[in-house]
């Protein structure tokens, strides 16, 4: 690392941390204007408002961290270019390439990190942030708790359940509808009890006075029970309660694993896998926020800063719009999952190596 890089790599984390503390600053207190008045309403203290925007910061950091990159980018090359530190670096034999170089290590660096904290820490803070959420905004409350409960176990497997207590892990009016997988309008197999427990130790359903019956064309074989295994159901009581929490909320694997799982029951999980995708796309657009505002705030314009600043703030609402529009086609299964995650990046990407190619070098 030379001379130039380590000045080029301090001036730049000083910058960015700069910006992401006042845009972190500004997002908390645009938030709490709004929100104030609820948390007020239900006489919740300034320790739960304290604790809210402390699980808040996490999630605010995650959003805005790209564009305190590219603030930083910009500022920090367009000051090199207004006092001619860049004019002297070309003389030097110091080509643009060679410049973007440390801005473009230390954003990969830092997009590394955000998929660990974007996949984990956010998700646990989100945690934590929701349940206030809902305890004093009742907001999205997760209640797993209900009648007339069914569930696509697996393509030929339906389970209703009549009521379901939360609190207690607890099913009653159970009934379990196998079909056949070559005709599934045909049922091979019911089992209906009058409830259905949890049990915590062997994580297994257990059904309680019930029948369990057969089908083979018009013969019919049944058989009662007072305690015996529900078999092989491929759902959980926190399988319940996570289908009424968000992607937010869980992390890389714990999402990971829920899409399988309703990938299994026959669900379409685009939307899940959308989401999915994007805990590990979103972080790197920190690199091509670089790749963009270096070599644009290379090449003085009129207006100074003032342009520049303008101008990057308006690529970073671009950015954000087209990935929110890209997101809604691969939620509705228009886009391939996988494809709509990254789509914004490659967009960008094109963008930038584009504006690279035609800068001066």
């Amino acid at each position: 690392m030379t001379l130039l890089d380590r000045y080029i790599i301090r001036q730049f984390l000083i910058t960015a941390l700069f910006a992401l503390v006042a845009v972190l600053v500004i997002f908390i207190v645009i938030d709490a204007m709004e929100k104030l008045d609820d948390f007020i309403d239900k006489q919740a203290g300034w320790t739960i408002v304290a604790q809210y925007y402390f699980f808040f910061i996490p999630e605010i950091i995650k959003l805005i961290s790209p564009v305190a990159i590219l603030l930083a980018s910009l500022f920090v090359t367009a000051r090199m270019s207004t006092q001619n530190e860049i004019a002297a670096m070309k003389s030097g034999g110091i080509s643009l390439y060679r410049l973007m170089l440390p801005y473009v290590v230390v954003a990969l660096l830092i997009s590394i990190g955000s998929v660990y904290f974007n996949g984990w820490i956010v998700p646990k803070a989100n945690r934590q942030k929701f349940t206030i959420e809902r305890d004093y905004l009742r907001k999205d409350v997760i209640n797993a708790s209900g009648s007339n409960i069914f569930i696509q176990d697996s393509p030929t497997r339906i389970v209703s359940l009549g009521y379901f207590d939360d609190s207690r892990n607890f099913a009653s009016r159970v009934s379990i509808q196998d079909f056949d997988p070559l005709d599934q309008t045909i049922m091979v197999g019911r089992v209906d009890a009058a409830s259905m427990a949890w049990d915590s130790t062997a994580r297994l359903w257990i059904l309680h006075n019930g029948v369990r019956r057969t089908f083979d064309g018009p013969l019919e074989t049944y058989m009662t029970f007072e305690n015996q295994s529900a078999g092989l159901l491929h759902f959980s009581p926190e399988d319940l309660r996570k289908k009424a929490e968000k992607p937010d909320e869980m992390d890389y694997y714990t999402l990971k694993e829920f899409i399988k799982n309703q990938e299994r029951a026959g669900q379409d999980v685009s939307r899940w896998q959308v989401d999915h995708y994007s805990k590990i796309s979103f972080p790197f657009a920190s690199v091509i926020v670089v790749l963009f505002g270096v070599p644009f705030a290379s090449v003085r314009r009129r207006g100074g800063v003032g342009v520049q600043l303008g101008i990057s703030l308006l690529v970073s609402f671009i950015y954000l719009i087209f990935m929110k529009v890209s997101q809604v086609f691969g939620y509705n299964g228009d886009i391939q999952p996988l494809l709509t995650a990254w789509l914004a990046n490659i967009v960008f990407l094109i963008g930038a190596i584009w504006l690279v190619v035609k800068v001066p070098k």
